[in-house]
């Protein structure tokens, strides 16, 4: 199935997403949200999904009052496969389809190397790598059952193209495992007509990050991890937003062409 050649289109129509049926993992709060609020001000049809049942209720009850698009809060647990192929079912039957996924759950508890356990490794993987796979499989089943293909979009991170922080040897191998899986998914995807492209992130100060920075348990960790998460070239660190907007653009039309591709939303961190 060839991509849709879209050089016609006007940039309205290349940025429309009216009624576009996305799913959103880790979507209660933080990037998640962010990214649900500009997909869902665009005109896409959004499920929200996240491990707190609450937290996605009241952002889709939020963001349907905000924008008059169709938005659904569930609880998903993205380490569970049931979970996950539920809330793909769910969109599909809600809307008779689905046209993006979006996998930006993720967790990063910060361990040193010579105290991690594997549980802990184990947990950051499970989510990370483990549930971007899970996400990617299902919305893959979907969109090819439904024959018009699609794209999938994982949020990954500048510590998936570098060692991080000390601290996140777990984080830094999942987010790795990130990009690999985000290639080999836009080779073998690409003849049903489905896309797969990841956008990286430098550190951004959302809920969960700033709760997860203040838990470090060792004292020396910390200040040494925040200095280095907390500057970029620019002059500034991101917002949830600048990293929703570049979502946006993968989702959208505007990158009909590109697949396999990894944007770094960094500051320039990374340069």
């Amino acid at each position: 199935m060839p991509m849709p050649d879209v050089s016609s289109h006007s940039l309205a129509e290349l940025t429309n997403l009216r009624d576009r049926r996305v799913v959103v993992t880790g979507g209660g709060r933080g990037l998640g949200r962010a990214i649900a609020a500009r997909l869902a001000e665009a005109g896409a049809r959004v499920l929200v999904g996240d491990i707190d049942a609450g937290l996605a209720r009241a952002a889709a009850a939020d963001l349907a009052d905000r924008y008059g698009t169709d938005v659904l809060g569930v609880e998903m647990d993205v380490t569970d496969s049931d979970d996950v192929r539920e809330a793909a079912d769910l969109a599909a039957a809600r809307w008779s389809g689905l046209d993006a996924w979006v996998n930006n759950a993720g967790v990063f508890p910060s361990v040193p190397i010579a105290e991690m356990d594997d549980a802990t490794w184990d947990r950051v993987f499970a989510v990370n790598a483990r549930g971007t796979l899970a996400g990617t499989r299902e919305a893959a089943r979907v969109m090819r059952d439904g024959g018009h293909g699609g794209v999938i979009v994982n949020v990954c991170s500048t510590a998936g193209f570098r060692g991080s922080a000390p601290g996140l040897a777990a984080y830094v191998g999942s987010k790795y495992a990130v990009r690999g899986i985000t290639r080999q998914s836009a080779l073998e995807l690409a003849p049903h007509g489905i896309r797969v492209l990841a956008v990286a992130p430098s550190y951004v100060p959302t809920e969960g990050n700033q709760i997860a920075a203040a838990s470090v348990p060792v004292p020396e960790i910390q200040e040494e991890s925040l200095p280095l998460m907390m500057t970029s070239p620019v002059g500034r660190i991101g917002t949830p937003d600048d990293i929703a907007r570049v979502v946006f653009f993968c989702v959208s039309d505007l990158s009909m062409f590109m697949t396999g591709s990894m944007l770094l939303a960094d500051g320039g961190t990374t340069a």
